[in-house]
């Protein structure tokens, strides 16, 4: 199904300084052939919500460690992690549990 997504994507925890400090997106996701999934969600913010020093939000193709991802209130972890298929109104939450200077 070509259809897009809406979603809303939370960064807390100090995640949302890497995105000019806005804790709060409400996005529309393309329109692409495959279903997106959280491993390809991942990619797009990291081009085009990410402002500063991706290295610290991620690490390879996922988040780095210390970075907890809930979708709907749900460990990632229990969903699939990357492999998670976004369902249109999914909310997605990244908090960062590094706290450094």
């Amino acid at each position: 199904t070509n259809i897009s997504v809406a979603h809303c994507f939370y960064f807390r925890g100090g995640a949302e300084l890497l995105f000019d400090g806005v804790k709060k997106h409400q996005v529309t996701l393309p329109c692409q052939p495959e279903p997106w999934d959280i491993r390809n969600l991942l990619k797009w913010i990291k081009q085009n919500l990410l402002k500063e020093r991706p290295e610290l939000f991620m690490q390879g193709e996922s988040v780095r460690p210390g970075i907890l991802v809930l979708i709907n209130d749900a460990d990632w972890e229990l969903m699939g992690e990357l492999d998670y298929k976004l369902q249109d109104q999914d909310n997605v939450l990244f908090i960062s549990t590094l706290h450094g200077g």
